[in-house]
């Protein structure tokens, strides 16, 4: 590359108007530029929303759940030795005990399935956030022996509770009578309600002390021990470092495997619309090739000048080649400021936009994030820029190698 092949494919790009048969070749230019920009621009706002989503669905599921679980086969009488052998791994920060259980939610004659949690109020709030969530009562209140209940809130509405209500639960391990096997059920007042935003655990979760999750379900130890880490993404790495050290009784799973689906659908969502998206990136690259051809047609009597005076075929190419690809770094360029302005600034852009339109893009009532988050990354954005570059300097090539190829002789023989 020679400073006479720059300053040649720079002033082709700066051509204000084409001559003679191509005059639309500026419009073309412009339109692929834009299309690039536009482009780029949607696709580092989408991806920044994607993220957002995803990681505020993580935040909400991992304030329930816990980061590692490992569960008894069928129930660990003593915990004790589990969580020592736990905690001895310098990742782990905090460890808790609980049983799992499914029960049946009588009031009046409202009647709900519900997965009942055990726990240890004293050290629940340390692998779980789920005391931020409450919206009345607190964990705290769970007391061994008094029979008291945190419900979310889509379950307690659904029963039509408040708080200080009682609510009757019914398990599953029955009686024995002369009657035959009868539901176990207990009555338990409301002393909480928690809401996480997620209807998977407001619409069916409910909390009880483990003392009295003992009592309700007859077993003797817990269902399991639940941990935090330092970092949740070592999780992992973390659960198969425990399953080598831990009794052969003990089931280990991290967050990832126990809401795997979730994550898997999030992520699937994000790739399609990642190439969804780029394919406005290909549609404008392919107006890039439209624009030189028809430039190589309207120059022909300029390069076969240029390779009269001694210009090289390949010469030739990277003239236009220059030509192309600053026109993809251009639009590249104003794509992705636009979109890392518009992505830093969605939850302004999102609300002046509702209020001029007078229009909600995520109701309350239907959706639990009502707002828009965004979470922009820098390695989506150079992947993105990288895409559309090496797109726009793609498409330069064809028509590059049409115009290395033009035959002096012929281009001249009409002027």
């Amino acid at each position: 590359m020679t400073p006479y092949e720059i300053a040649i494919g720079l002033r082709y790009t700066r051509a204000r108007r084409g001559s003679g048969r191509n005059r639309f070749i500026p419009f073309i230019s412009l339109t692929s530029m834009a299309g690039i920009a536009l482009g780029v621009a949607a696709l580092i706002v989408v991806l920044s929303v994607m993220n957002g989503f995803q990681e505020e669905l993580r935040n909400r599921i991992l304030s329930v759940a816990s980061h590692i679980e490992l569960r008894g086969l069928p129930v660990l009488e003593d915990p004790a030795p589990v969580e020592r052998i736990a905690l001895q791994n310098p990742r782990v920060r905090a460890a808790a005990p609980y049983i799992l259980g499914q029960a049946m939610l009588s009031a009046g004659e409202i009647n709900r399935g519900a997965l009942v949690r055990g726990v240890d109020p004293a050290v629940e709030d340390r692998v779980a956030d789920i005391g931020r969530h409450m919206r009345s009562g607190a964990l705290s209140a769970l007391t061994p022996g008094e029979f008291g209940i945190v419900l979310g809130a889509e379950l307690a509405r659904a029963l039509g509770l408040r708080t200080g209500d009682s609510v009757v639960v019914i398990v599953p391990q029955g009686n024995v009578t002369a009657a035959g096997t009868l539901p176990r059920l207990k009555t338990f007042r409301l002393v909480g309600v928690f809401e996480i935003g997620m209807f998977e655990f407001d619409n069916g979760l409910a909390l009880i002390h483990v003392d009295d999750a003992r009592r309700l379900y007859r077993v003797d130890g817990v269902s399991g021990v639940r941990l935090k880490l330092d970092d949740l993404f070592a999780a992992p790495a973390v659960a198969r470092q425990l399953v080598a050290a831990m009794p052969v009784a003990v089931e280990v799973r991290d967050w990832t495997q126990s809401h795997a689906n979730f994550f898997r659908a999030v992520q699937i969502e994000k790739r399609m619309m990642f190439i969804i998206l780029t394919l406005i990136i290909a549609v404008a690259a392919f107006n890039i090739v439209s624009a030189q051809v028809m430039t190589v047609t309207d120059k022909q009597a300029d390069i076969a000048i240029l390779r009269t005076l001694g210009a090289s075929p390949l010469s030739i190419m990277v003239i236009f080649v220059i030509q192309g690809a600053l026109i993809g770094a251009i639009g590249t360029l104003i794509g992705v400021a636009a979109g890392v302005a518009l992505a830093l600034n969605i939850d302004v852009v999102v609300p002046a936009l509702e209020r001029l339109f007078n229009v909600q893009f995520l109701d309350k009532t239907v959706y639990y994030i009502s707002d828009l988050p965004s979470d922009l990354q820098r390695g989506d954005v150079v992947t993105i820029a990288a895409i559309a570059l090496l797109l726009a300097l793609l498409a330069t090539l064809y028509p590059a190698w049409r115009a290395a190829r033009v035959n002096p002789a012929e281009a001249l023989r009409y002027e």
